[in-house]
Order: structure tokens, then sequence, then C-alpha cells
């Protein structure tokens, strides 16, 4: 190659031949280095050994020696010698490589090449091992992914008409006859495939990626179904000939055949007879030899292992009694030092927190009784004012009524003045127009000019009076106008402070409504803690108590008994008669009492056991009102079990109600969230704590009410306030129960299984809603719809769009099959509305979550599906309306705030102001940041927000983030219960809630037990 070349030598020529080339470039240090800029990056060559690994030298000798060698992979190993090969001295692997290198160059040249790109499949050098990050990061560095990429992205398939037709003709044979170009051909047979997004050229056919593939298929078809009728025809031709020459010969060779198969089976059974006998001596003695051997072979070993194996059995026994004993005492002491340490800790804990327990109670106790005083001090400084209020109304009504008076007297002078100034000037137009008669009269009649003179000037004179007169008459009706104006005004301005003043006490009115209502809970809150704390000290004394009154008794009878005889013995006799007596009467009271009693108590049980029986039927409702919630309210109350100390139909009630829940339907949950929820309002209404301030204060305030209403009573119709009073009513204006400790517990039990119900209920709705969520978070990729029957596009577009909202109208087919059943079943509508805001805030949390953590969600195409679903959750909530609804459309708004900023056109022109305050004001700074960086659109092009309102954010964030500590983006699930027992109370209207009129079912009117159930008009 290069015979006195050295590597320096030979990196000297490649820097002096590519010096100016692009690709190469010479290293600063080494003289030997070079580098080549490759596709993928900069590769260092070192030209040391360089030209000794390219000396590849064959001498003839050897070449000959080898192919004169008797193994055929030498012989194989270096082709046979040509004669242009012989000619030469030296020839070596390299020149024989670039001759066939260029045989093969002329091999392509001649044909049509493709382009094929070698991959090296592994770092390993190792045949079937395919490493997929190398290739594809191989791949990626050639720029074949790009170019496939780009070549599917446009039309990588391009035909000329005429080729297009050659190929594709039998698709459209009626287009091809002649009377059509071959553009309008291509294009009629393209239309009738249904194809898409293809573009007709001058000269050809540009056809999108997998169209050519299909059209192929189509014309795969429709030639196999051509060639499959020829072939059928050409091969049920061939078979009739080739069956009938068959079967001649096949009759021929058969009746051979089976003459000579005959002879070969039996040549065949006769020598696998002798052949068994043989093989049956000769395995018969190579058995029995083995068996001997392999038998002694198992005697040794099985003596050697079942040693190994006693020993082994021996030392792990010994060595297993020894840990036992070890683990034994180490565990005893280990429990006794544990039971100590346990024992010292309980009692330090139990100390400890009945520390804290009173503690706490204490805090409270001082908080209650600062806040009541609190309360009692502005009640005072409220009635204070109310009674300020009132007086100033009355005085404000007199002066009133005065002026009113005064007015009407005036008016009624002003009326009379201008009847008689009416009258006056008819009268004086009566008399001028007479005057004027005689004064024509007598001038036609008068001769003399004289009389004429003095007729007409009297006539001027009186003309001139009563000119005057009208004219003073009028200036005293503008006088009396001026007047009635000015009253008018003033009578305008009364009337205003009226009602500023009415404002002002309906203000304070309400005020002190919301006060007495705050004083009214945390005053029964207090009565509550103490009849609870009261009934459960009397339950501990009462037995005492009466254990001390009977010894009591007894003592002092045996007293009397034994007074000292000092005393007159005619005393003494009185005293012990008299107290015995006394017991004698109380021992036959009992006796007499007791079985009464015990026969009541059996009745009652009776009655309680049919009751209990009873509710658990579905008994139905009347007017809104759950039957059932009615019927164990006013069987409770008849029976007296509220002021009972130990009852046990509570907890009966309550057990039968747990069973009935336990793996029911939405259609039962609903049915006794009903009954549970009307039945603990009933008893929220009509029990109270025993104790006498609530009593006072009760009063008090009505009395002040039924003051404010009694003074408002006359002017009511002209001022339009309405008065009324605020007084605490029950239930059918029955007066309030004393309720004890099983009754107060059984409002805590009932209240907690509303909201056990109230759970499970809204639990089963998400969990019925969350399967669709997920498939409504983002816009699905349908598929292109080939049209093989006649239609529209509209019809097609109509048919994907209701596909697209499927989902969507699934879950407003659930929520309105849930209020259907709730509104079927008469639950509260503050229960639907608090459910169905707890609702779509879960379905708000979901979508929007999704939205954040997913890319593919943030596109323009995806807010459209969005807001479009959205748009469906709207018109359910409007055709829902307020009463169940409620807030629930509100309870979206962060999904919809987002879906807005999605949808915007121009965001790149909207400042940050105008996105936090406009568009998204609930957003945090963090969820705006991500969505404004994950957003792309997929159908316009357009861009996000700009790059200064990204900085902005940025910095907002940091200081936020330095602010405070929380840092995530997400929102949260609240799965609380969003009501208490207040708000089922307030929910109702404070109007008395009528049950009498609540007829029974037929199985509880036949029994006699409870005739009391039965309506007022229904003997």
């Amino acid at each position: 190659m290069f015979p006195r070349s050295t590597p320096e030598t030979f990196a000297q020529k490649l820097f002096q031949t590519f010096k100016n080339h692009r690709r190469f470039k010479k290293p600063k240090l080494s003289r030997t280095d070079f580098t080549i800029d490759h596709y993928a990056g900069e590769v260092k060559y070192g030209a040391d050994h360089f030209l000794d690994k390219n000396k590849d030298y064959m001498v003839a000798e050897h070449n000959r020696l080898l192919y004169a060698s008797k193994c055929p992979f030498v012989v194989n190993l270096l082709p046979e010698q040509t004669a242009e090969t012989k000619k030469t001295k030296f020839s070596s692997i390299g020149t024989r490589f670039k001759g066939q290198l260029q045989e093969l160059m002329v091999t392509l040249g001649t044909t049509d090449p493709r382009y094929i790109r070698c991959v090296k499949p592994n770092s390993k050098l190792k045949p079937c091992i395919l490493e997929n990050t190398s290739i594809i990061q191989q791949l990626r560095c050639a720029g074949v992914l790009e170019a496939i990429r780009i070549s599917c992205a446009g039309f990588p398939t391009r035909k000329t008409f005429s080729d297009f037709l050659h190929r594709f003709k039998i698709l459209g044979k009626e287009y091809v006859d002649g009377s059509l170009e071959d553009k309008v051909a291509c294009e009629k047979i393209l239309d009738k495939m249904e194809m898409k997004r293809y573009q007709i050229g001058k000269t050809k056919v540009f056809l999108r990626a997998g169209q050519m593939a299909e059209l192929d298929a189509r014309r795969a078809e429709i030639v196999g179904r051509a060639a499959k009728k020829i072939q059928r025809k050409m091969r049920s031709h061939i078979a009739h000939n080739e069956f009938i020459l068959l079967r001649k010969a096949s009759i021929d060779i058969q009746s051979f055949c089976r003459g000579r198969l005959a002879c070969n089976l039996y040549e065949n059974m006769r020598r696998n007879d002798a052949a068994i006998k043989i093989q049956k001596y000769q395995r018969r003695h190579i058995t029995l030899k083995l068996y001997n051997t392999y038998r002694s072979y198992a005697i040794v070993l099985e003596a050697g292992l079942r040693g190994m194996v006693a020993r082994k059995e021996f030392r792990f026994r010994k060595e297993s009694k020894a840990a036992t004993s070890i683990q034994a005492k180490w565990r005893c002491h280990r429990d006794y030092s544990y039971y100590k340490s346990l024992q010292n800790a309980i009692l330090t804990y139990q100390c400890s927190w009945r520390q804290k327990n009173s503690r706490k109670e204490l805090k409270k106790l001082k908080i209650a009784s600062r806040e009541t005083g609190a309360l009692k001090d502005a009640k005072d400084k409220l009635e204070k004012r109310v009674e300020e209020l009132t007086l100033r109304l009355g005085l404000e009504k007199r002066r009133r009524e005065d002026l009113e008076k005064e007015k009407e007297q005036e008016i009624a002078k002003l009326q009379e003045a201008l009847h008689e100034m009416r009258l006056q000037v008819e009268e004086v137009n009566s008399l001028l127009s007479k005057e004027k008669e005689t004064a024509k009269k007598a001038i036609e009649e008068a001769v003399p000019v004289i009389q004429e003179a003095t007729v007409y000037l009297q006539d001027t004179e009186k003309i001139d009076s009563l000119s005057a007169e009208i004219e003073k008459l009028k200036e005293l009706l503008q006088q009396e106008k001026n007047s009635i104006d000015v009253s008018r005004q003033e009578i305008s301005s009364l009337r205003k402070e009226n009602e500023k003043l009415l404002e002002e006490l309906e203000n304070a009115r309400k005020q002190f409504d919301l006060h007495q209502e705050t004083i009214n809970r945390f005053e029964e809150k207090l009565l509550n803690s103490e009849s609870e704390n009261q009934v459960l000290r009397q339950q501990a004394i009462s037995l005492a108590s009466t254990n001390k009154d009977l010894s009591q008794q007894l003592t002092s009878a045996l007293a009397q008994q034994r007074l000292p005889e000092k005393s007159s013995a005619d005393n003494g006799e009185e005293n012990t008669n008299t107290g015995l007596s006394h017991l004698s009467n109380l021992a036959d009271q009992e006796k007499e009492e007791k079985p009464h009693r015990l026969l009541n108590e059996k009745k009652l049980q009776e009655n309680q056991e049919f009751l209990i029986e009873i509710i658990t039927h579905d008994v139905g409702f009347s007017n809104g009102r759950p039957v059932s919630a009615c019927i164990v309210f006013k069987s409770l109350l008849h029976w007296g079990s509220f002021e009972m100390e130990k009852t046990g139909v509570f907890e009966n009630i309550i057990q039968k109600i747990s069973n009935e829940i336990e793996e029911a339907g939405k259609s039962v949950l609903s049915y006794w969230l009903s009954n549970s929820s009307m039945l603990l309002l009933l008893l929220q209404r009509t029990l109270k704590a025993g104790h006498s301030t609530n009593k006072r204060r009760s009063t008090s305030s009505s009395i002040l009410w039924g003051k404010l209403s009694q003074g408002t009573k006359s002017s009511s119709s002209n001022i339009g306030l309405k008065s009324s009073g605020r007084a605490y009513i029950g239930v059918n204006n029955t007066p309030q129960v004393e309720a004890k400790y099983p009754a107060l517990l059984f409002k805590q039990q009932l209240t907690a299984f509303i909201e056990k119900i109230y759970g499970i209920i809204r639990d089963d709705l998400k969990k019925e809603i969350s399967s669709y969520l997920g498939k409504c978070i983002q816009a699905p990729r349908t598929s292109r719809v080939v049209n093989t029957a006649k239609g529209s596009r509209s019809e097609a577009k109509s048919t994907a769009q209701q596909a697209l909202l499927a989902h969507w109208h699934t879950i407003v087919a659930i929520l309105e099959n849930y209020l259907k059943i709730m509104k079927e079943k008469y639950v509260q509508p503050f229960l639907i509305r608090k459910m169905f805001a707890q609702v779509f805030s879960f379905i708000n949390v979901q979508l929007f979550n999704s939205l954040l953590l997913r890319r593919e969600c943030c596109s323009f195409s995806n807010g459209e599906y969005l807001k479009t679903g959205l748009g469906e959750f709207e018109s359910w909530c409007k055709d829902t309306t307020e009463v169940y609804a409620g807030a629930s459309w509100i309870e979206l708004k962060h999904i919809r705030q987002a879906v807005s900023f999605l949808v915007t056109h121009q965001k790149a022109k909207k400042s940050l102001k105008e996105i936090t305050d406009d568009l998204c004001p609930d957003l945090s700074m963090q969820q705006l940041y991500r969505i404004s960086t994950m957003y792309y659109d997929d159908i316009y092009g357009t861009h996000t927000v700009s790059n200064e309102v990204i900085s902005k954010m940025k910095i907002l964030m940091k200081e936020i983030s330095n602010d405070s500590d929380t840092g995530s983006f997400l929102l949260d699930d609240d799965s609380s219960i969003p009501f208490s027992v207040d708000d089922i109370s307030r929910s109702k209207s404070l109007a008395p809630i009528d049950i009498t009129d609540i007829e029974p079912p037929p199985i509880i009117r036949q029994n006699s037990g409870f005739h009391f159930l039965k309506p007022r008009g229904i003997e």
C-alpha cells in the first residue's frame, strides 16, 4: 500500500488532503490523531498501527497450498484463482474486496435500487440479541425516523394518471371507457372508493399513507374473485379428466398391490414372531444382571444415608431442646419487664388524659358562660333599642295622623272656596250676558247720542270691577295650590322618615331574631348537657335514695315505738299506732297497684313489639310526609316514652333500622333517610331539656314581640310592616316534653343513622359516576367512518357528536335516576341539595386534577369537548331548579374556568390581570402556570400566553411558596357530612308540622291498642 510510510506521514497526508473539508478536524496536541464530524457527533481516530492493520497481502503459493488441502472447510476459505489474479505477483484482500465492490456497483446500476440502512443490533457483537434503545438511537441519529415521519405526514404515494388507471381501472370500469379524461377518471374512482384527504395534481395522483394499501386491497378483492371463477372452471375440467384416468389406473394397481401386500404381510408376521422370542430372552438376561448390581449399590447407599440422617436428627433435637429452654427464660423476662413498663405508662396516660379532659370541660364551660353573658347584654341592648323605636314609631304615627287630619281639613276648605268662586264666576258671567243684551236693546231703541255714551261708560266700569275680582280669585287659587304643594312635600318627607324608621325597626327585629336563635341554641346545648349529667347522677343516686327513704321510714317507726316511758302512755300508744298504720297503708297500696302496673307494662310491651314489626314495611307517604315516622313519633309521645328513665323501645327501633339498611338498595336507603330526617325533626321541635331559665327567656321574648305586634297592628296596612311572634312552636301546637337520657340518646343515634345513610347514598353515586369520569376528561379519537350506504355528512356529524357525548349523557341519566328516587321517597330538598353539591364537587376535583396531570388533555379540542359536556350539566341544573340542585353548578367553578381558558382565542394578548380577574379568578397561580405551560392548540395552531405573563407567574409562585408551605396544585375531595341537626331543623319553615290528619295503615287500625293514631274526624 505505502511501503515506506509511517503513521505520522499518513496523518500528514490526511491533513494536507482534507484540511479545507468541513467534516475533518486536526487536534492541537497529537500528531497522529484526526477527528471526523459524523452525523451523530465527532469521532476521534488514531493513525498508530493503522497501516499495519491494513496489510493483508496474500502470497500465491500460500493460496495454492490452502486450496490443495483435503479439508473442505480450508478449501472454501479462499476461492480458486482466476487467470487475472495469477498474473499479479501479490494480491490482497482489500484489492479483491475493491474489485468485488465494483462488480456489485455495476450490477446495482443495472437494477432499480432501494434504500437500505444497516443497523448495529447490539453492542456485544453477538447474534440473536436486539437492543431496542440502541437501534432506535441509531435510526434517530441517521434521520430514518424523521424521514419516515415526514413521508407519512405528506403524500408518500405518487402515481401518474396513466399508471394509476392502468393499475386501478378495474375499480371503476364505467369511467375508463374513453369518454372521460384521465384526471377526471382518477378522481371519480377515488370518490367511488370514498377516499378522503387525497390530492389531484397536474400529472399525478397524491395519496396519503395507507390509502394505496386500501386501494390495492380493493383491487385484490376484485381480481381475486375473477381469478377464483377461472380457477374453479379450469380445475373442475382438469380434475374430471384426471379422475377418469386415475380411476382406470387405480383399479389395475389396486389388484396387483393387494396381492403383493398379502404376501408381504405373511412374511412380516413370521419374522415378527421369531424376533419377539429372541428379544424376550435377551431382555430377561440384561434386566436380571442390572437388577443384581443396582440392588447391591442401593443397600450400601441406604446404610450410609440412614446413619447420617439419624446423627443429624439427634444433633437437631439436642440443639432445639437447649434453644427452647433459653427462649422460655428470655420470653419470661421480656414479658415481665414489658408488663411493668406498660402498667406504669397506662397509669401516667390515664392521669394525663383525665387531667386534659377536665381542663377541656372547664374551658368549654368558661367560654359558654362568657358567650351567654355577652348574648344577654346584647339582648338587653336590643330590647332597649326596640322599645325606643316603638316609642318613636308611635310618636311618628300620631304626628302623621294629625298631619293627615289637617290636610283633609285644608283640602275641604279649599274645595268649598273653589266651589263658591265657581258659583260667583258663573253669576258674574250670567249678569254680563244679561247686561250686554239689555245694552244692545237700549242702543237700538235710544235716539240721542248722549245716552249712548253714558251707558257705554257704565258697562265698562262693571266689566273692569268684575275682571279685578276674577284676578283676585286666581291669586287666591294659586296661593292655595302653593300651600297644598308645600304640605305634600312635608308629607313625602315624613313618609320617607317613617320608612327609614320602619327599616331600622325591621333590621333590629332581624338582629334580635338571630341573637335570640343563637341564645336558644346555646341554652339548649347547655341544658342538654346539664340534663344528661343530671340523668346520669339521678340514675346513680336513685337506688341509694330509695334505700335511704325506706330505711329512714323504718327507723322513724321503730324510734316512735321505742320512745322513753317517761311520757304518758296515751301519747306513746298514739305514736306507735300512727306509724304502724302508715306502713300498712303503704304496703296495701303497693299490693293493689302492682298487678295493674304489670298488666299495663305487658300491654305496652306488646304494642311496642307490634309497632317495631310494622315500621319495617313500606307504609308509604301522606301528602309528602312519611307515615312510618309520624306513627312512631305519635306512639312514643302517647306512651310517654320520652319521659321514661328506663325503656328499651328506642334500642329496638334503632336495631330494626340498622338491620333494614344493611345491604339495601338506593330506594330503601332513600325511604329510611326520609323517615329518619322527619322523625329527627319532630324530636328536635318537641323535646327539650328540663330547666327553668329556658322557659323564662322564651316567655320574655314572646311577650316583647307580642307588644310589638300589638303596637304595629293598627298601622300595618299603611306602612307594610308584617310583625309575627317568633316564639318556639312545637308539633301540632303541643307542649314540649322534658326528655330523659334514653330519649336524648335515641336522638343522637338517629342523627348518626341519618349521616350514615346519607354517606352510603352519596358514596354509591360517586362510585357509579367515577367509572365514566375517566372517559369524559379527553375527547376520544374516533376512527374515520366509511359510509357504505347513501347518507349525508350532517347525519354522520350528528352520530359522531352523540357518540362523543354518550358518557356525559350516562352521568346525567344516573343523576336523574337518583333524583327521581329521592323525590318519590320525599327526601328533604335540603339533603338532596347537599348531596348533589358534594357530588358536583367530586366531579370538579376529578376532572380538574386529570386536566392538570395529563398534557394531552390541555388542548383546544379537548376544551371544546369538556365545554359541551359541562353544558349538559348546566342544562340539567336548570331543569332540576334550585330547589333540588341548589349551588351544584357553582361547585364546578375550577373546571369551568379552566375550560374557558382552554377555548379562549388570542391568549398571547391577554395580560396576567385579565386572566386572574376575568377568566380564572378562583384558580391558584400554580394551577394557572401548569395549564398555560401544558396547553397546545391541535386545531388552529394558536399559541399559549406570552413569555412575559409566564415569567410573572413564576415570580408570584416563588413569593407564594416562600410565604406558605403548601405546594400542591391539586384539589382535595371533601367526604365529610356537610350538615348538622340544627341545619336540618332550620331547613324546614318555622310553622308547626301538622300530623293529625295522617291516617294509619289498615294493619294498625285493626289493633285496638293504637286507637289514638286515628284522625279526629274518624271514629
